[in-house]
């Protein structure tokens, strides 16, 4: 079973983010803050990181940076699409189709 951990400040968001996944058939984690994603990592391995680019203790793209390269990352943002796609990331825009969503996921967690 693929894992995916979903870091979004946003309880909501993990929420609902959680039950489509695990509808999907995914093994889901949650974490609600950049150092706790961070923390996580350090003790488990995850197929995929759904990672919020707005938290307010450490923003995804300095997670991004301390967990690159250990998993593959699809970040969830509302920033506009001109100031994500300058990034040369894979992001998928808020609020969230539910099927480009799961589109992107199971294609990234092959």
């Amino acid at each position: 079973m693929k894992k995916v951990l979903i870091v979004d400040d946003d309880k909501q968001n993990r929420f609902l983010l959680r039950l489509i996944l695990e509808k999907e058939g995914f093994l889901v984690k949650e974490a609600q803050t950049g150092k706790e994603c961070i923390d996580i990592m350090k003790e488990d391995v995850f197929d995929l990181v759904l990672l919020d680019v707005m938290m307010p203790d450490i923003n995804g793209f300095d997670v991004y940076k301390e967990i690159k390269g250990k998993t593959p990352v699809i970040f969830l943002t509302a920033l506009g699409e001109r100031d994500i796609k300058e990034r040369d990331i894979e992001y998928i825009l808020k609020p969230i189709d539910i099927q480009i969503f799961v589109k992107k996921v199971k294609e990234k967690v092959k």
